[in-house]
């Protein structure tokens, strides 16, 4: 038995609706009808990490980060395939000594960094004690 399913259809053209559980998701290829297959990717990349960076922080003894906010880019080839992955993270907590070992953390917890080449990692920049 899967852990995941995920049941997608593409009536014609390059667009692709999924449904996983009660949710839908719209892609498509050309950007028209929704995002692109790497825009998803970039942002399902972030949504596995801001958890992570919460679970790590907690694990480094840092209660709660507050407000976390990630603007992530992603570099594509002149194939426009995926070539590079950057998150500037910006969290309201002060991290003292720990920011290091706390985006460590994160980077072992996220499943879809797991699940990426080690190439395309995302970069990750982390500032502490921003007022948002």
């Amino acid at each position: 038995m899967s852990d995941v399913t995920v049941e997608s259809t593409s009536d014609n053209g390059f667009t692709t609706r999924s449904v996983v559980g009660d949710w839908e998701l719209t892609v498509d290829a050309t950007n028209q009808n929704g995002p692109d297959p790497i825009q998803v990717l970039v942002a399902n990349y972030v949504s596995c990490f801001v958890p992570a960076l919460r679970v790590g922080a907690r694990r480094e003894g840092i209660d709660e980060l507050g407000v976390v906010s990630v603007t992530a880019t992603a570099t594509l080839d002149d194939d426009d395939a995926l070539e590079r992955v950057a998150f500037d993270i910006t969290v309201e907590s002060t991290l003292a000594d720990v920011r290091d070992d706390v985006v460590a953390r994160a980077e072992d917890l996220c499943h879809v960094h797991d699940a990426l080449r080690d190439d395309l990692h995302a970069e990750i920049t982390l500032s502490p004690g921003a007022d948002l």
